[in-house]
């Protein structure tokens, strides 16, 4: 009997954990695909109201799977655009609280969705100012975005982001190269909007890095 009852609430606890799953990536989704309308489809105040929401959104997200990284992952990344959108000194406490969302993220599994955190990571450090403003440090960028491509050497977002990062720095080799590998990314299905946004910002960046390499 004991035996019998052992083996039904491991079939129940296996069940729950899949349908548990199964929920996650459905919100995931969500947020993932209306992230991409509001960081590349609108603008000004529309803009605002959008991450406003997907911030609140993603604060859910996270309760709901506190033990999850990916769950963290998109709520840093929900603040780190927020950041972006809103500009100015104004922007820093958001950019700081996703940075704490993101190393969290590392601190269960650095490995979660290819290792994004370690990319989104280094975009922060890269785009927010540095001491005495802001906690921004290219060193600490460049050495994040190498983590982040040897989880995902062929994703298109790391790529992108570091040949944004490398353009930057002036190193247009580099950046040519890191765009081509983006470019051969394609487009993924389940993400279908964000990355044909991406692949066009590819071919603005490398316009951009060939002049510089011709001159």
């Amino acid at each position: 009997m004991y035996k019998i009852t052992l083996a039904l609430y491991l079939i129940v606890l296996s069940i729950l954990s899949i349908s548990a799953k199964a929920d996650e990536s459905q919100d995931l989704l969500a947020i993932q695909q209306q992230w991409a309308i509001a960081n590349y489809e609108l603008e000004d105040d529309a803009q605002i109201k959008a991450f406003t929401d997907l911030t609140e959104q993603t604060t859910l997200f996270v309760q709901n799977y506190p033990n999850s990284a990916q769950s963290h992952i998109w709520h840093g990344i929900v603040l780190a655009s927020f950041a972006g959108a809103k500009g100015g000194i104004g922007a820093l406490g958001y950019a700081k609280q996703a940075k704490e969302s993101l190393e969290h993220s590392l601190e269960i599994d650095g490995t979660a969705l290819g290792g994004s955190a370690y990319a989104s990571l280094a975009t922060l450090y890269s785009k927010v100012p540095g001491w005495p403003i802001g906690f921004g440090d290219d060193d600490k960028a460049k050495k994040l975005f190498k983590q982040a491509l040897a989880f995902n050497p062929q994703g298109i977002d790391t790529n992108y982001l570091y040949s944004e990062f490398l353009y930057g720095e002036r190193e247009y080799k580099e950046a040519k190269a890191r765009l081509e590998v983006a470019q051969k990314a394609g487009i993924r299905e389940h993400r279908r909007k964000a990355d044909e946004y991406r692949q066009q910002a590819i071919s603005q960046l490398q316009v951009k890095v060939d002049k510089k390499l011709k001159r």
